[in-house]
């Protein structure tokens, strides 16, 4: 019996030193260099974003928190990299709803599941689409372009930053929601769709301000409504689509950060904590702000339900469109 006593007692102390283990690594975490991953070229919204939030986070850990670019596959290179590492939290992913919703409904043969394979950590920021035009197009609200479009149903087109970017299915819901025929080019990128609306080249896009701002500011594309809940502090002139008579067009571009699946929750919950932490930071906030982003910084849960959420709504709209990538 004594036996079986000690046996049953070795067993649970090394059962309870196991948990103070890993308790004691998710403390400390992170005990190295964290590599961050960005899908998207440097320069753009993702890149800024991460780039503002890694140097403080850097700080706050006394650790090096390392941005690299990973373009490429819309997406699909840098989320397969992530889900293919090791899950320990020194691997993570800006990851915007092109990788987390749109891209699973799109491709029929995705290499990676943002279910299965990624693990949601925080949402960072929103990116709220901005319909936009040329200054020279006459067209000076909503209801005057769906009026232009309707008049020549199949026979205008519209710019997006790339098939499958939040770009392009903000303006497919406004297709949907309004019942217009404008034929989608897609660009590499949103500022050589900009350019082309600007010039005419094509009649309209939805941008978001982070991408935007200069052109919106320099009279280069007239902004006609802001596809948010309320409106845009930095364009307080702009109305909502809602306020136009379309309450079903809410679109924006949400980047969060998440980590390979599998990373063990406390490990989750200190990143989350910390990332957060340095998004409430005044300095960073604002400097949020002034790009055009909306400070989120929110728990894992809350993501997930989010992220959930918005692939019931997208993946509806993107099959009954029949929208496809393959």
């Amino acid at each position: 019996m004594r036996l079986i006593k000690k046996a049953c007692l070795a067993g649970f102390l090394s059962v309870a030193t196991l948990g103070l283990a890993a308790n004691a690594g998710a403390s400390n975490y992170p005990e190295k260099q964290v590599r961050w991953l960005v899908p998207y070229p440097a320069g753009g919204g993702s890149d800024f974003l991460a780039r503002t939030i890694a140097q403080p986070l850097s700080e706050k850990t006394g650790q090096t928190v390392l941005v690299d670019n990973k373009p490429g596959g819309n997406t699909s290179i840098a989320a397969v990299e992530t889900a293919r590492s090791t899950a320990d939290g020194y691997t993570v992913l800006s990851a915007d709803n092109g990788t987390m919703v749109f891209n699973s409904a799109l491709y029929k043969n995705l290499s990676y599941d943002p279910v299965k394979d990624l693990e949601p950590v925080t949402l960072m920021g929103k990116f709220p689409m901005i319909l936009v035009v040329s200054p020279d197009s006459g067209i000076n609200s909503v209801e005057e372009f769906i009026s232009k479009v309707k008049g020549n149903a199949g026979k205008l087109n519209y710019g997006s930053a790339g098939a499958g970017s939040p770009h392009h299915l903000a303006m497919e819901l406004l297709k949907d929601e309004a019942d217009i025929d404008i034929v989608h080019v897609p660009y590499r990128g949103a500022a050589p769709s900009l350019s082309d609306v600007a010039g005419g080249q094509v009649q309209a896009m939805m941008v978001d301000l982070a991408a935007g701002a200069g052109f919106i500011k320099g009279g280069r594309v007239k902004a006609l409504a802001v596809a948010n809940g309320t409106r845009l502090a930095q364009l307080p002139d702009v109305p909502t689509f809602a306020e136009a008579g379309f309450k079903g067009v809410e679109a924006a571009a949400l980047v969060g950060m998440v980590a390979t699946a599998g990373t063990p929750k406390e490990t989750i919950s200190s990143l989350n904590k910390k990332v957060v932490e340095v998004i409430q930071e005044p300095a960073v906030k604002q400097k949020m702000i002034d790009f055009g982003i909306e400070p989120v910084g929110n728990t894992p849960e809350e993501y997930a339900e989010l992220l959930e959420n918005e692939r019931v709504r997208w993946h509806k709209l993107i099959s009954d469109l029949n929208i496809t990538l393959d």
